[in-house]
Formats: C-alpha cells, sequence, structure tokens
C-alpha cells in the first residue's frame, strides 16, 4: 500500500508505557561489549549494580517498539535504518518507568530508489512527565518511493574535520555479539539465522545497526568523556554498511570544543559503517 501523503504526517502513538531496570541497562552494556575485562575499573561500573552506570545509548532501546511506522504499510523487507540521534535532556537513569510519545516528523520522496521517514519519539519520566531524552530515527524504505511527496529539505549531514583523527580507538567484536545484543529488543533474525541471512544476501548474520552505534557511543565514552555518561549530551550518526560479529571496528574521533566528530570503518574490509557521527560533550563539572 502506498504511503499516503501528507495525511502521514499526522500519524502517533501517544502514551506508550515501558520500563527497564539495572538488568537491562547491564545487559545492554555488555551487548556493546563493555565489561570485556572485568579487572577494568572504568568500563566496570557499567555492567555491575553497585555504582551502575547508563551508556547514553541505552535510550535508544528501552521502549523497543515504540512509534507509529508500523501503520504507513511499508515493505519491511526493503527496510534500512539510515540515521539515528539521541539528545539526552538528563542523564539517563539505570532504571526508570516511561511513557513514550511518537510521530512522524518527516517524509522525503525518493522516486525509484525509495522514501526516507523521519521517526521522532520523546521518553518521558512517569515520576514527573518531564523528557528523558528525544530521539530521532531515518528510515530507508527502499520500496516506497513514488508517493508524491517532497524530494528534497533533509537537514545537510554533519561535516566532517579535514584533518588526522585525534584519536582512534580499535574496538573487538565478538563472534556472539548480535546474539547478545539481540537480547536488548530486536530479534530481527537477520542479526541471528544464518539462512535469513543468505536469502537477504549476506554471507553470515549481520550485527545490528544500533550496536553498531552503541559502540561508537562507547568510543566517545572511554575518550572526551572520560567514561561520564552524564557528560554526553547527544549522540548522532548515519548508518553505511553493516558490521560482521567478531570483526574489529575502528573509530576516528575528532574533538572541537565540545563537538565530537566520528567516523568508523572496518579495517580489514576497507569498509566505513557510520559516517558523519557528532557527539555533544560538555566538560567535566
Amino acid at each position: 500500500m502506498p504511503i499516503s501523503y501528507p495525511d502521514a504526517l499526522s500519524l502517533t502513538t501517544q502514551g506508550q508505557t515501558f520500563a527497564w531496570n539495572d538488568r537491562e541497562t547491564m545487559l545492554y552494556a555488555l551487548g556493546i561489549g563493555l565489561g570485556a575485562d572485568p579487572m577494568d575499573g572504568r568500563e566496570l561500573p557499567f555492567v555491575y549494580e553497585n555504582g551502575l552506570k547508563a551508556v547514553p545509548t541505552l535510550a535508544t532501546v528501552v521502549a523497543w517498539g515504540a512509534g507509529p511506522i508500523g501503520k504507513l504499510g511499508l515493505n519491511y523487507l526493503l527496510v534500512v535504518h539510515g540515521e539515528q540521534s539521541v539528545e539526552l535532556h538528563r542523564p539517563l537513569p539505570t532504571e526508570a518507568e516511561i511513557v513514550a510519545d511518537s510521530r512522524i516528523k518527516d517524509l522525503f520522496d525518493k522516486g525509484p530508489k525509495g522514501a526516507v521517514v523521519v521517526v521522532e519519539t520523546i521518553l518521558k519520566d512517569v515520576k514527573d512527565g518531564q523528557p528523558i531524552a528525544t530521539l530521532t530515527s531515518s528510515i530507508f524504505a527502499r520500496g516506497d518511493g513514488g508517493f508524491g511527496g517532497p524530494s528534497g529539505g533533509q537537514p545537510e549531514p554533519h561535516p566532517m574535520p579535514n584533518r588526522a583523527p585525534d584519536r582512534t580507538v580499535d574496538l573487538v567484536t565478538r563472534p556472539d555479539q548480535a546474539l547478545l545484543y539481540r537480547l536488548s529488543g530486536d530479534r530481527n533474525p537477520l542479526h541471528a539465522d544464518p539462512g535469513f541471512a543468505a536469502a537477504a544476501g549476506f554471507p553470515r548474520p549481520i550485527l545490528h545497526g544500533l550496536c553498531t552505534y552503541g559502540l561508537t557511543c562507547r568510543a566517545v565514552l572511554s575518550t572526551f568523556a572520560d567514561y561520564a555518561p552524564e557528560r554526553i549530551k547527544s549522540h548522532a550518526a548515519r548508518f553505511s554498511a553493516p558490521v560482521f560479529p567478531g570483526e574489529t571496528v575502528s573509530v576516528d574521533l575528532w574533538q572541537d570544543g565540545e563537538v565530537v566528530s566520528f567516523e568508523a570503518r572496518v579495517k580489514a574490509r576497507d569498509a566505513v559503517v557510520i559516517r558523519n557521527g557528532r557527539s555533544l560533550v560538555t566538560e567535566a563539572s
């Protein structure tokens, strides 16, 4: 069924309730590779309930399934994640009950190439009704173009510095990384079932894009945020290629004041997997 434009811009879901506790907080951290060295005192607080801290990008999974995108009638066999951003309005708690309010924020018609759907979700604390985080997801629906919407008007990608990286962090993923990460919400068989992955054109299951996104947040956290998650106020990136579990992801980082730019690549395949990344990192208090 083709996208009904502009009616689709009025699609919302309001008041969806979710909750998480220390178990989900630690599981997510393990899913993006924190705690691999149990003697590393800098990473232990993210995977141990004594003094537990939440990784800011945990916000992408605590309300898994929220939003009205299912009402669009997209061909999900041809849908890929294009961009993701998280804006933190306060430090992400290690446990909370929340309400998620979502809307279709923008739609762009790329004709035969497909459609770009932008979904915004605001997570609010049940206790005080105040926002905790705003998530903005850009979805590229390759089979749903030609609905008559605007073709242009998308924000320009974050410009990358024209110099060598200030830091590079090499993050090793485990062969079972996707099997662990999927327990945080995304049970797509593309990340677990070799037969399903082969039917989709991949030699083996791929890592979740949001897991790679979490890896880049981990790189920022360990370098320019000094493992203080409350210093990361936003984290945004574009997805450009998949990662296979077991590969090493190299994250290049550039610091310009409070802005940390980043890109990620798999050197072994000469593949850039994350582009135009931008984190806002405040000074230590």
